[in-house]
């Protein structure tokens, strides 16, 4: 009889360091590189620093943590758009990412051209975005202004543009970094609903949000990141309790 061959996880994380470049005045490149080899890595800042975690398919994960702790680095890597210094980042699935208002749009191209070169940066062809067009352009509420440029759009209009293509390409993981936070009232209501849907149909989900009560309703687990590095992972409610606690004596 075979040996039952283990699920991979949705997304792993091991050992991952992740820096950056200290951005100082404007140089000439000779002096650049100078400095560069004088310094050495000098010159960058760690952000994250050994970060290790799995996230198994169908969990929903909320990462806190004070501004400038590496949550958005960290979703950045699980998205793709950077790659760490050393350790590897494994994700598995189809994933949609919502990371900044914007990101993956062009402000000279209609909502309707958008649509199509978001949706083909998320690995669709053109005539699958065809078929799923209808469906984007419904959930937005934003038909009458789809021959528009994007420039003339409010940060709410993007936001609701951006959530329409993520959850219409039917993501096996979905990512936030507090985008939900724009937007009417009733639109939010509306992204919510689709995020529970998700949520019951086994998806995998990582949030990063300063809200705890959507992260207590969303989210079953917590990674509680600090300077970089992951203090506690568990239970949403003892992390939130912990984090909150540390952030009021730190007051």
């Amino acid at each position: 009889m075979s040996a039952t061959v283990p699920t991979p996880p949705a997304v792993e994380f091991r050992d991952v360091f992740k820096s950056f470049s200290r951005h100082k005045s404007h140089v000439l490149l000779r002096n650049y590189l100078m400095n560069w080899f004088k310094e050495g890595n000098k010159s960058r800042f760690p952000v994250l620093k050994g970060i290790s975690f799995r996230l198994d398919r169908g969990e929903s994960l909320a990462v806190v943590g004070a501004n400038g702790a590496g949550k958005s680095t960290l979703l950045s890597l699980v998205a793709g758009l950077s790659t760490p210094d050393s350790g590897t980042v494994a994700v598995n699935g189809r994933l949609a990412a919502l990371l900044e208002l914007g990101s993956g749009f062009h402000p000279d191209l209609t909502g309707a051209e958008n649509i199509f070169m978001n949706a083909s940066l998320l690995g669709f062809s053109r005539s699958r975005t065809r078929e799923i067009f209808p469906r984007i352009v419904e959930f937005s509420e934003l038909a009458e202004f789809l021959d528009e440029p994007l420039r003339t759009y409010s940060s709410g209009m993007i936001m609701r543009l951006a959530f329409s293509v993520a959850v219409n390409i039917d993501p096996d993981i979905l990512i936030t970094d507090e985008v939900l936070a724009v937007g009417d009232h009733s639109f939010q209501l509306k992204c919510y609903e689709k995020i529970w849907e998700f949520r019951n149909a086994g998806k995998t989900m990582l949030f990063v949000s300063h809200a705890p009560p959507i992260l207590k309703q969303l989210c079953t687990r917590a990674i509680w990141i600090d300077h970089g590095q992951i203090v506690m992972d568990g239970a949403i409610d003892d992390v939130l309790n912990a984090y909150h606690g540390s952030v009021n004596v730190a007051t």
